[in-house]
Parts: structure tokens; sequence; C-alpha cells
């Protein structure tokens, strides 16, 4: 016989309350709280079933002194895919749990796919455990992306115990998840996707992967607010959480790291979306100013660096009279705060009336730059195309504008001209505290918004 112990467990935040409440003391969400109850055996004292019991976590740990602990670098391995190894650090870690969060449809089971297939060898197996296909699903997908690999299994399966059931007996080097929504442990009530459900598979999977060496990768949903869907402690429990961006009208992808144990938070992995699969894409510079258009007004190229990486990128401006009383401000791709700033500096500092004018901002290729340093080539762009002056094709600009209308300098600076270099730019408008220039290219450094004004009105 068991008994049943319940409790209410908030499904946006986690908070746990022994009694039902309208509105989640922690969060404020309204109606949020439902009743979880676990199975528990009538006289037993210990833990709800599936859950390890106090006994059977060894002997207690005995503190030792920092200085006498070895410091080792963990061993990786190549996933096949030169982007995804750039985020991770490397490559997989035996025992890291990796969490991976897109939109619908972004590509994140193509990804994973793919790596499964790379890292597959017939003694070095690899699971890919699906909630969410079909095998013949699965199995058709497999093989347009040429996935179908000696070493590579497929399991469709939702019950965790099973999961791990399998696991054991395969004892893979790597298991991969999809996705931690679908998956549910019979040792608690409530629905697959629950907050208490996604918490108990996360949970028994680092431990699983901790005790048999091997890397888990997570796949997991995101709310329509863009954040993952599920307890925040579920990106605690991980070792890296990494999401999966793109526009699905765009071909481009992006990888970028919000947390990782083994390696950086600030690179980011580029992929092209085509009909064989994903292809990481190593010259993402040249791609992006692939199609830029020639001698057209407001359209500049501004040197952004997202970690170690530079990034030129192609920014365009247009400013067009409106008969609205209120002229409309639209920034994609850049900070809409931010742009609300440069544009007041624009007006005040360069006395440029734009109370009449709609204002359109837009980062060529879907990207999203968030570094100060795409200051300078937005007030550029605004300026080409409120005079209807070109800038040339062969300049490119960086650095980060004041409220004063001060220019300042940037990290990385012999970074970015050395990738303007590269791609045969003549001219970079950087500010005055400039670096090392290289050969072939002309330096200019300004120290205000009014230097710069001066050379896109004469940049004819």
């Amino acid at each position: 016989m068991a008994s049943r112990r319940s409790h209410f467990e908030c499904q946006q935040c986690g908070h746990q309350a022994p009694r039902w409440l309208g509105r989640c003391p922690d969060c404020g969400r309204w109606g949020s709280l439902i009743e979880v109850r676990a199975l528990q055996p009538v006289g037993s004292e210990g833990p709800p079933r599936g859950r390890r019991a106090p006994a059977d976590l060894g002997p207690p740990a005995v503190p030792i002194p920092l200085a006498e602990v070895a410091a080792a670098e963990p061993s990786r391995t190549p996933t096949g895919l030169s982007e995804f190894d750039r985020v991770l650090g490397g490559g997989l870690v035996p025992g890291a749990v990796v969490l991976v969060g897109g939109e619908p449809g972004v590509g994140k089971s193509t990804l994973l796919l793919q790596v499964a297939a790379s890292v597959a060898q017939p003694d070095h197996p690899v699971l890919y455990v699906t909630g969410e296909e079909s095998p013949a699903q699965a199995g058709s997908r497999a093989r347009r992306l040429g996935a179908a690999r000696p070493g590579l299994y497929l399991l469709a399966e939702t019950s965790l115990e099973a999961i791990l059931a399998q696991a054991e007996a395969l004892k893979p080097a790597l298991l991969i998840l999809d996705s931690v929504q679908t998956t549910w442990s019979p040792a608690l009530e409530s629905s697959a996707g629950s907050v208490s459900q996604v918490r108990e598979v996360a949970g028994r999977l680092l431990e699983a992967a901790k005790a048999r060496d091997f890397a888990v990768f997570l796949i997991g949903h995101v709310t329509k607010e863009g954040s993952l869907a599920g307890p925040k402690t579920l990106e605690h429990i991980v070792d890296t959480v990494v999401a999966f961006e793109g526009d699905r009208h765009q071909p481009h992808r992006i990888l970028r790291a919000s947390k990782n144990r083994f390696g950086p938070t600030d690179e980011i992995g580029l992929f092209e979306m085509r009909v064989d699969g994903l292809v990481p894409v190593e010259n993402p510079s040249a791609l992006f100013l692939a199609e830029r258009p020639d001698q057209v007004a407001g359209s500049v190229v501004v040197a952004t660096v997202e970690g170690t990486r530079p990034l030129l990128l192609e920014l365009q401006a247009l400013v067009a009279p409106t008969g609205a009383p209120v002229p409309r401000r639209v920034a994609n791709g850049l900070d809409f705060q931010r742009v609300a700033m440069l544009l007041a500096v624009v007006e005040k500092r360069l006395a440029i009336r734009l109370g009449a004018s709609d204002v359109f901002l837009n980062i060529v290729g879907g990207l999203q730059v968030r570094e100060p340093a795409a200051d300078l080539g937005v007030v550029a762009a605004v300026l080409s195309s409120v005079r209807d002056v070109p800038v040339p094709r062969d300049w490119a600009l960086f650095g980060e504008v004041g409220l004063a209308g001060e220019i300042r300098a940037v990290p990385q600076t012999e970074r970015r001209l050395a990738e303007l270099s590269r791609l045969g730019f003549r001219r970079a408008v950087t500010p005055r505290s400039g670096a090392e220039r290289p050969a072939g290219m002309e330096v200019v450094g300004v120290s205000h918004v009014d230097e710069l004004a001066a050379l896109v009105g004469h940049s004819a």
C-alpha cells in the first residue's frame, strides 16, 4: 500500500506551498499553483519512490585545502561542428549536461542529430531519445541529413525510468533527450512538462551523467516570451545553457551560451540552414556583406565583436518625412532604448530635426547587436539618409557615442581593424584613441559627432 503526499507548486517559478493559493507569493502569477502528489509507502519515513535515500549518498565528504586540489583540464570530444565546439569551449565534456533551448522550428533537433551522427562510433555509441516523434519520422529526418551512422541508436520513449534503464544497458558516450518537457517520472503524479517533472528529470539525468561519465544534451521548449520553459532551477542544475536563435525567414542561425561551466559565455556559433542540414559559417563577415547595395544613402558597415570573433555587419537607416502626429521609430537588430538615445543626440548636438520624420534602422541578416560599438554606425547611417549622401563602400565605422556627443573607445580595436583589413576596407572611422593601423588602411579618429557629421557630409 502507498499513501499520497501532496503539495502545491507554481508552474511558473516552482514555488511550493502546503495548500492552494490563488496567487503565487513569489512570482505573482494568478492561478499557477497546481497540486503535485508523490507516492509514499505506508509506514515508510524515507523519500518518495524514485528518489535516493540519504543512506545512498555514501560517506560524507571531507574538506581538503584548496591549494592541494589538482587542477585538471577536462578532456573534450569534438562534435564535428566547429561552430558548436566554439560555443561549448572546445567540445563535449564527459559528464556534462547541456540544455539547448530555442523557438519551435529553429533547428534544435536537426543540430543535435547532426552532432549525434558525428560523435557516434561502434565503440562510442550515442543514444538519441525522442519523445515528440515516432521512430519512422526521426529515421526519415536522419536519412535526409545523412545521419544514419553505426553506433547511433534511436529510442522513442517518454518514461524516465525506461530511458535510464536503456542508458545503463547501452553505456553511451552521449545521450540526447528531445525533449525534457515530454519526459516524465512515475515517482510523481504530475503531468509531463510540469515544474516538478522537469526538475525531477533533469536532476536524475544529471546524477546518471556524473556517475556514468557520459554527456547529456537536453532540448528545452521556450515560452511565448522567449525564455526557457520550466523552473528557473533547471538552468541552475545543468552545466551549460545554450540558446539556438534565428529568424525563420532567414537561413542564418546563431548559437550562444548564457552559462558554461567549462568555457566562455561570450562566444557565438553561426550556421546556415540548408536542405541537407545546418552548415557552420566559417567567414560570417563576407556572408553578411555579400549582397550589400552600392552607393545607397543610409547604408554603412559596422565592425562588432561577439566573444573573440569580429563581425562586419551592414546597418541600414531610412529617414523619411511623415504626416502622422507621432513619428515612427523602428529598430530591428538593435536595442530600441539605445537607438532612441542616439537619435536624441543627433537632434541636440547636430541640430538635425527628426520630429517630423519616421526613422527605420535595420541590421541586415537578422542578427542582434547589443554592444555600444555600433553607436557610431547608427549616427552615420542616419546622417547619410537625412542628407541623401552615400557612405563609400570601402568605409567602416565603430565606436561608442555618449550623451554629450563625445565618441568613446571600445575594446578589441586591433581585432576589428584586422578583420576590416582582411576584407579589403580602405578606411575605418574610429574613436580618436585608436590602435595600431594595419598596412594599407587609413584610420580616421574622431572625438565628437560634429567631426563625424563633417566626414559624412563630404564623403562623396
